[in-house]
C-alpha cells in the first residue's frame, strides 16, 4: 500500500499522494511556487500517525500548477404567484495543485 496523507486547505479535506493533482479554493501564491499544505492524518506502509507532535514532523509540499474558476453555478429563486424572481450566479476561483513531496516521520 502506498503513503498517502490527509491535507486541510481552506477548511475542507483533501486525500492525497505523492505525484497526485488536486482543487482546492485559490490560494495567495503565484503559479508555479511550492506551498506547504497542512496533514491531519498519514498512513505510511506500516503506521498511521494522528497525533498533533507526530503530524509536525510529517511534511507535505505541492507545486502549484495553475489557478483557474470552477463551473458557473445558477440559483434562481421565486415565490409561486407573487411575482418574486431572482437570478444569481457564482463561480468559485480554485487553484490546482500537484503534490510533489510526501515525507513522514523518521
Amino acid at each position: 500500500m502506498s503513503d498517502y496523507a490527509v491535507i486541510e486547505s481552506g477548511g475542507k479535506q483533501y486525500k492525497v499522494e505523492e505525484g497526485s493533482s488536486l482543487l482546492v479554493d485559490r490560494l495567495d501564491a503565484k503559479e508555479g511556487d511550492k506551498v506547504a499544505l497542512r496533514p491531519v492524518l498519514f498512513r505510511g506502509d506500516k503506521d498511521v500517525v494522528a497525533g498533533a507532535k507526530d503530524l509536525a514532523k510529517v511534511k507535505v509540499e505541492a507545486k502549484v500548477t495553475e489557478h483557474l474558476r470552477g463551473p458557473k453555478i445558477k440559483v434562481f429563486k421565486y415565490k409561486a404567484k407573487k411575482g418574486y424572481r431572482r437570478r444569481a450566479g457564482h463561480r468559485s476561483e480554485l487553484t490546482r495543485l500537484e503534490v510533489t513531496k510526501l515525507k513522514g516521520k523518521g
